[in-house]
């Protein structure tokens, strides 16, 4: 069985700054880092993502680029092909994600049995801690 930690939320959202914002004032998380798409804040071991789509091809699947709500969650794993390979026995499914682009180094999008998003990485995410 494939061992894993909860490390990374990602929330769609329609202003990630202000969104940002709100948790950076409110919880004091901590801001790690930003790309166009997403901004990334840490308590200290788990990162909270949020995204903001510019268009469809950035988001990726049937939800769209004006969804707002929780987009996926990541967990980090050791063994990226034993993980994949207890996703998929167990029902999961690959998800190319946006574009049909290749997974990164970071994270490879999957769907559960339900549809439901999340990644696996074996090298985590900004502001997550192992």
């Amino acid at each position: 069985m494939a061992k894993g930690q909860l490390r990374h939320i990602a929330i769609s959202v329609p202003d990630k700054e202000k969104t940002a914002k709100f948790y950076e004032e409110t919880f004091g998380f901590k801001r790690v880092s930003e790309s166009v798409v997403a901004t990334r804040l840490t308590d200290g071991v788990v990162n909270l993502t949020f995204l903001q789509f510019r268009n469809q091809d950035d988001a990726g699947d049937e939800r769209g680029k004006d969804f707002v709500g929780i987009h996926h969650f990541g967990v980090w794993v050791d063994d990226l092909e034993g993980t994949r390979q207890e996703i998929e026995a167990n029902g999961g499914r690959y998800h190319p994600g946006p574009s049909g682009t290749p997974p990164t180094n970071a994270e490879h999008k999957f769907r559960d049995p339900n549809g439901i998003v999340f990644d696996i990485s074996t090298h985590g995410w900004d502001g997550a801690k192992r």
